[in-house]
């Protein structure tokens, strides 16, 4: 039986972004599509096969999860990398104008 696994934006945290958790945690965050629950899982990939892509630190080809409240499979791709909290705004204008662009169609 194969389903559809729904496509979501995840966000790893690093440096400046990242000093309020443990230095040796290293979660990739997101948030279903379906149901709305944010969710985190350990990054299974190393920080250097990141690239740089539209003005942004990304794994495109992104990772497999499933959501713990709706256990909905979720593609988490791409993956961007957050460095400083002024990165970490743009990154939120961003992608909140890109959910609104695909909400309102």
């Amino acid at each position: 039986m194969s389903r559809r696994s729904a496509e979501t934006v995840g966000v790893r945290m690093t440096g400046w972004a990242a000093l309020n958790r443990d230095p040796q945690v290293d979660p990739v965050c997101y948030v279903c599509p379906h149901c709305g629950l944010e969710g985190q899982k350990q990054a299974r990939r190393a920080r250097a096969e990141y690239r740089f892509t539209d003005g942004f630190v990304q794994d495109l080809q992104g990772e497999m999860s499933a959501c713990r409240g709706c256990h909905a499979p979720l593609h988490i791709s791409p993956i961007v990398l957050v460095h400083d909290q002024d990165e970490q705004r743009r990154f939120e204008a961003m992608f909140a104008l890109e959910a609104a662009g695909v909400s309102s169609n």
